[in-house]
């Protein structure tokens, strides 16, 4: 068997393995804090909702969308974060369709650790682009997915395509 090797991978592997509902420190609570930007990876920042790169993507433009209150339960939303959610949920799928051509998504949102939710306690989406033909020998073989570009050149098209979103060409405009 061949390895390839990721070593990167070991620090967020001891630090996902740390977190649970022991106290930690949220993720999303701490991101709600900073200012969108590359640095931060946070595309957009409302009252109720955070949008923001995955630092380890599933896949090229892989963008979650959280609620600013820490809430674990889809039940205890307010109907005003349930409606922001749902824009952003949209915002997000049209910006990245605009920006990478996305044939498809995988949106999920996993409630619990043991349906698989990385960050126990905090609703959040995952949006992941999808393309014809994107799988490939590497997840199947060897369980790495390879990203043809840095987080730095996705934040910059995906945050370009958010801001696009909100322009209408001068001959569509009132």
């Amino acid at each position: 068997m061949d390895l390839l090797w990721a070593g990167w991978r070991m620090a967020y592997i001891k630090k996902a393995g740390a977190k649970g509902a022991r106290g930690e420190a949220c993720l999303f609570c701490e991101k709600g804090r900073l200012r969108p930007g590359p640095g931060s990876l946070i595309l957009a920042k409302t009252p109720r909702v955070l949008v923001m790169l995955n630092l380890y993507p599933y896949n090229l433009g892989h963008v979650m969308v959280a609620t600013r209150r820490h809430e674990g339960a889809l039940s205890r939303l307010t109907a005003e974060e349930s409606a922001d959610l749902m824009r952003w949920l949209g915002r997000v799928e049209r910006a990245l369709k605009r920006a990478y051509r996305a044939q498809g998504f995988n949106i999920g949102l996993n409630l619990g650790r043991i349906a698989g939710a990385g960050v126990v306690g905090h609703l959040h989406w995952h949006l992941v682009p999808r393309w014809r033909g994107d799988t490939n020998f590497m997840p199947m073989t060897a369980g790495t997915k390879v990203l043809p570009e840095t987080l730095a050149r996705t934040y910059a098209r995906v945050a370009k395509a958010l801001d696009g979103l909100d322009r209408r060409p001068r001959s569509h405009r009132r």
